[in-house]
């Protein structure tokens, strides 16, 4: 608790004395005086938080999804569940959405390297052009705009638990119209967590004790191709190729006692050893046009995705009131493929300065997930099915933006989602079929006061829709010894999102947020027989959610000192929701959180960058409580040498508080606590060779179009 309130204090104390020097710097050149604008690290925007991150000292060495980690407004659980302010998040990668969440989302974003990237922007308020299911993250890669050919190399060495290594390289080639750009990266990782693990059934008093130990290791090469040409000054097209493989062994160790009534029932140790292949392969073949002086843009997309994951999982579980173990194998081998058309089309509407925006897009997505159990002692369990899953999704969207009165800006809009999808097992004979449409609303009204003073107001409507795995109903074993599935009647969750926001004197910023839903689903637990199983299950009842927050950006010592700090609070009213669901859970939360990223360019004019990053992170999600209160921390120091084109990064990782997500989750038959150690912490060394012009360009058609579509 110490330690919270310490940290707590130096973030107010920051927020308190922070003063703002002009963000600009001076750039003298042979033949004229050039102005450069240096952008802060972090923007406030009227819809979105900018992480300027492409000149920062974090990049060496790190991938984009440890960037992400550090992000502010984001976190991420031990489930690697990324959320913003909270809520969930769709992700984008210039202005293209992933079609990957969870564990695949983590393995693709960690095979780009963090010395591509330009800025993460975190759209809590998103316009009706986005296709999400909350907040957007949109990761905008760099865009190299001088002859010739230039790139980097990083080599990067990890010590958590055990060692990991990271390589990449980064090539680029721009001639006249023509620029090629291609990133290749290697990962040899090793990652392990322990679990303590209370599984609390109300019936008998029943308490199961488990503790786990996990060791996943992963080998992933990754290559991607992007390929541009200029037709004219109007006319662009290009293809996008991307494709990476991960072979991964993870092995675990669980042993587990079970008590009834304060009597001990039996014990159990289980040991499991997974050996599987990961494969993506992406495509995307794009055409733009953007006539500058008309202010007209159009974005035609056409693409696929394929991903496999093939896996054979061994467990032996041996009983202390049983004589033979039981053992079992599981087979998977699930593929998804993804075909889209997706076009946008922005155009200023003569000399009124409004700006009007429409588009569209036709998904189709054929998943397949088969199952097969092998073993001694199957019983109950089904043995083998294939499960399938297809849909298709197709939305219309449309908005509008104009400024009145040089003080108003206001943007309308609406969109339109139409799915129809069907699943069925083979073997069980289970099947469903549904399709539905949704009206999906926002509205954004900004007014200045002054120059130094401005409101902003935002409501957004969302829907959140199930994986297709979280519809599988075939039951499989868990590493610490339960079972799990999915749940064919998985419904949609919906929700509804106020945002206010107070702009003082453009660095210190207020807001407050309030969300509504009615109907989620959340993971959960039964039993049946002798098994305990968790799963994805449908909850009714209302949860309001409230937010305040405060925020700064601030800029000292002649721009060389950059700090953005920002501390909240979280209320959540989970009474009606805790009594339709026969929770024993808290009805209401209340919480503190906030995050802190400092940076120092060029420390005693020696070429030494300097950053940290601090979040204090607490972690309630639906049925699920945090038990503690975890802080996040990352110190990075590097030394660049301007002749060789060299940089050596030195990062340090969590060091001081190793991170421990505790959390309770709330079902009718009990309460499940899930205490994780994580292994996000250590020590990073990192080499990084440059070579070329590193010249990026910064005015890229998609910030124009953002401009002109009254986003920001």
């Amino acid at each position: 608790m110490k330690r919270i309130i310490s940290i707590i204090t130096i973030l107010t104390a920051s927020l308190a004395f922070a003063q703002a020097k002009k963000d600009t710097v001076k750039q003298k050149d042979i033949e004229a005086v050039t102005l450069v604008v240096r952008k802060p690290t972090v923007e406030s925007k009227i819809d979105r938080t900018v992480f300027n991150v492409s000149n920062s000292s974090i990049l060496a060495g790190n991938t984009t999804w440890d960037v992400l980690r550090m992000t502010p407004l984001v976190s991420i659980d031990n489930n690697d569940a990324i959320k913003a302010e909270g809520e969930n998040v769709t992700v984008y990668i210039n202005d293209r959405k992933s079609v990957f969440t969870g564990k695949e989302l983590k393995q693709y974003l960690a095979t780009i390297p963090a010395d591509n990237l330009m800025k993460i922007e975190v759209i809590t308020s998103p316009s009706s052009r986005y296709e999400t299911t909350g907040s957007v993250i949109n990761i905008v890669l760099k865009k190299r705009d001088d002859e010739g050919i230039k790139g980097s190399v990083t080599l990067n060495n990890r010590q958590n638990r055990k060692n990991s290594q990271y390589s990449n390289f980064n090539l680029n080639y721009h001639k006249k119209k023509f620029t090629q750009t291609v990133i290749g990266g290697y990962n040899d990782n090793t990652w392990v967590q322990r679990n303590s693990i209370t599984n609390s059934l109300y019936k008998n008093n029943e308490v199961t004790s488990i503790n786990t130990l996990n060791s996943d290791k992963s080998k992933t090469p990754s290559i991607s191709s992007t390929s541009e040409f200029e037709l004219n000054d109007k006319n662009n097209i290009g293809f996008i190729l991307e494709y990476n493989q991960s072979k991964v062994i993870s092995s675990s160790e669980a042993n587990a006692t079970n008590y009834a009534n304060d009597s001990l029932k039996y014990s159990y140790n289980q040991n499991q050893y997974l050996t599987g292949t990961n494969r993506t392969l992406g495509t995307n073949l794009f055409y733009k046009y953007y006539d500058k002086e008309k202010n007209r843009i159009l974005d035609v997309n056409l693409g696929t995705n394929y991903n496999s994951r093939k896996e054979d999982n061994e467990f032996t579980k041996t009983f202390s009131n049983l004589p033979i173990p039981d053992e079992i194998g599981v087979n998977i081998h699930n593929q998804t493929r993804n075909y889209y058309l997706k076009i946008d089309y922005t155009q200023s509407l003569g000399k009124s300065g409004a700006t009007f925006e429409a588009g569209g897009k036709m998904d189709f997505n054929n998943n397949i997930a088969p199952n097969d159990l092998t073993g001694n002692k199957l019983g109950s369990l089904q043995k083998n099915d294939r499960f399938h899953y297809e849909d298709n999704i197709n939305s219309l969207y449309a908005n509008f933006s104009k400024t009145f009165f040089k003080k108003l800006e206001t943007r309308i809009g609406i969109r339109y989602e139409y799915i129809d999808f069907k699943l069925r097992q083979d073997v069980a004979g289970t099947s469903r079929r549904d399709s539905y449409g949704t009206f999906l609303p926002n509205l954004l009204l900004k007014y200045s006061f002054s120059d130094k003073y401005d409101l902003s107001l935002t409501y957004n409507r969302n829907i959140w829709r199930p994986w297709y795995t979280e519809f599988n109903p075939f039951l499989i074993p868990n590493n610490d010894g339960i079972y799990s599935r999915g749940n064919l009647d998985l419904q949609p969750n919906p929700s509804d999102r106020l945002y206010m926001k107070f702009g003082i004197l453009k660095k210190y910023f207020l807001s407050a947020r309030y969300m509504f839903t009615k109907q989620d689903y959340w993971t959960t637990f039964t039993t049946e027989g002798d098994k305990t199983i968790t799963y994805p299950g449908n909850f009714s009842g209302k949860v309001q959610k409230y937010y305040l927050f405060a925020s700064t950006n601030q800029t000292f010592l002649k721009n060389k000192f950059s700090v953005n700090v920002g501390f909240g609070w979280y209320y959540i009213d989970n009474s009606d929701f805790n009594e339709r669901n026969d929770l024993k859970a808290r009805n209401y939360v209340s919480y503190w959180g906030g995050s802190t990223n400092l940076s120092y360019t060029n420390l005693f004019n020696k070429n030494i960058n300097l950053s940290a990053w601090v979040e204090v992170s607490n972690q309630n999600n639906g049925n699920s409580y945090a038990n503690n209160t975890n802080i996040f921390h990352n110190i990075s120091v590097t030394k660049i040498f301007p002749k060789t084109e060299m940089e050596v990064s030195l990062q340090l990782m969590n060091i001081f508080q190793r991170p421990n997500f505790d959390t309770t989750t709330f079902s009718p038959v009990g309460t499940f606590r899930d205490s994780a150690q994580s292994d996000w912490y250590g020590i990073s060394l990192s080499f990084v060779k440059r070579f070329g012009n590193q010249k990026v360009k910064t005015n890229t058609k998609t910030d124009v179009e953002k401009g002109g579509g009254g986003e920001k």
